[in-house]
């Protein structure tokens, strides 16, 4: 998720270019120091070198994860959460509500890499203005790479 909020309105190539820096900025992104973070941390990630220098999306960050731990304590864990919804489109509407700096694109691509199922591509792109080089990239590796996963089973695995 956090990688979606640095993301949004950036090169993806500039965020990937600065990821390893942004996750020891942010300790690896580990929940439990994350979300304890004070004003001084924030000072601290917007003066490190190479990172992304944005208050917003830093204090997002932070937000976030208090929220992700939130919604662990209510429902048992994240899992649990994203799966009580009746429909991904009422999960993306929660996640836009709860979430800071997640819009539909965001809560798509979090959605889709925590391995939670989301509507087809082909489908889904076309309720969303705009194009989404990034979401399009993400879906065709992450489809190679079943495909590849898929031609090393055994036949009679595959439509299991």
């Amino acid at each position: 998720m956090s990688r979606a909020v640095f993301q949004a309105g950036l090169s993806w190539a500039q965020i990937n270019a600065q990821w390893e820096g942004m996750c020891e900025a942010f300790d690896q992104f580990e929940p439990a120091v994350v979300a304890r973070y004070k004003h001084k941390d924030v000072r601290r990630i917007l003066a490190t070198p190479g990172v992304v220098h944005s208050e917003r999306k830093v204090q997002a960050t932070i937000h976030n994860t208090r929220t992700l731990q939130a919604l662990e304590r209510e429902h048992g864990s994240v899992r649990k959460y994203l799966r009580s919804f009746r429909s991904y489109q009422d999960l993306s509407a929660d996640l836009q509500e709860r979430f800071s700096h997640i819009g539909e694109i965001s809560a798509y691509y979090f959605v889709f890499r925590v391995g939670e199922t989301v509507p087809p591509f082909g489908r889904w792109v076309k309720t969303v203005k705009g194009d989404h080089p990034r979401i399009r990239e993400m879906v065709k590796l992450f489809s190679k790479q079943n495909e590849a996963v898929m031609e090393t089973m055994p036949e009679s695995s595959r439509s299991a």
